[in-house]
């Protein structure tokens, strides 16, 4: 495996495990909640990922990006029924994109594909999963942060917490080297 992929794979994973780090702080009902008519559950932006994910990554090498099946103004509805429901197409878009990319070459970064009738070589396709997928995850974050409040377990370095953090790991490190 290339290092490039083998990042790009470490980098999906890291933003994947995000994601259900914020799951888990919410109850099932809460997954399905959205701020006004006009915003997306965290459960409605699971489904309109996983839609993207099946339809970049099925088959990409050989057909445009944009599957003539994908029904994209249908992933925004709020319709998701439970959070089974939610993990198993999360599961589901996760799995697709990783299985499409592990095990691609360096040679097959140059190659050219098509998004929506547009051409791409592989490598600025994966980048431009490499944005979108974040920026949903964000999303994801920011409303469970919204519905959870001050009981939110944070999910990298606490407020206020930089230093302290800073010193563990200069002792985790000084550790490591004796």
């Amino acid at each position: 495996m290339s290092a490039y992929i083998e990042s790009v794979l470490k980098q999906w994973q890291s933003y994947k495990m995000v994601a259900e780090k914020t799951f888990d702080q919410l109850e099932d009902q809460q997954l399905l909640w959205q701020p006004h008519e006009e915003s997306n559950s965290i459960a409605t932006i699971v489904k309109h990922m996983h839609g993207n994910m099946l339809s970049r990554w099925t088959d990409f090498l050989d057909s445009d990006g944009e599957k003539d099946w994908r029904k994209r103004d249908e992933e925004f509805e709020n319709d998701v029924q439970s959070r089974q429901e939610m993990l198993t197409i999360w599961e589901e878009g996760w799995k697709c994109t990783f299985d499409a990319v592990k095990n691609l070459t360096d040679d097959d970064l140059t190659k050219e594909i098509h998004i929506r009738h547009e051409a791409h070589t592989v490598l600025d396709a994966i980048q431009r999963q490499l944005a979108h997928y974040p920026y949903h995850i964000g999303q994801i974050v920011f409303v469970g942060k919204l519905i959870v409040g001050e009981d939110w377990t944070t999910l990298s370095i606490a407020k206020g917490k930089s230093q302290e953090f800073l010193t563990k790991m200069e002792q985790k490190n000084v550790t490591n080297k004796t």
